[in-house]
């Protein structure tokens, strides 16, 4: 066992877990996570109506 208390930033980790599950999330979306699109603004497109229906659900 761990004797040690190991001190850390909870609001900081709160808000780093939440990016962390947005990625998940995203990455549930296949064309969004192979990246089929080889231009930067489809691929951008494509990530931002993934956040859209993320969004509303």
């Amino acid at each position: 066992n761990r004797l040690d208390i190991i001190v850390y930033d909870q609001e900081l980790y709160k808000q780093r877990n939440k990016v962390e599950r947005l990625f998940n999330k995203l990455k549930q979306f296949r064309r969004v996570a192979t990246r089929y699109e080889k231009l930067k603004d489809h691929f951008l497109a494509f990530v931002t109506l993934a956040l859209i229906v993320i969004m509303l659900r």
